[in-house]
């Protein structure tokens, strides 16, 4: 998995769907922190990986 994930691919890490997702990053209210780049959303690998419990094994 690349340092940071787009949003899409983060939301189904999450169980999330699509609409949610963004309606979610646009509130500010995604489980976690997004970096804005231009007009896309990207959740760095880390984040998700604390949030699912999944020890990050990448060096």
């Amino acid at each position: 998995m690349p340092a940071a994930v787009d949003l899409p691919t983060a939301a189904r890490a999450l169980n999330l769907g699509r609409t949610s997702a963004y309606a979610m990053a646009r509130q500010g209210d995604f489980p976690v922190p997004l970096l804005r780049l231009g007009v896309q959303y990207r959740a760095r690998r880390a984040d998700l990986l604390a949030l699912l419990g999944i020890p990050d094994t990448r060096a």
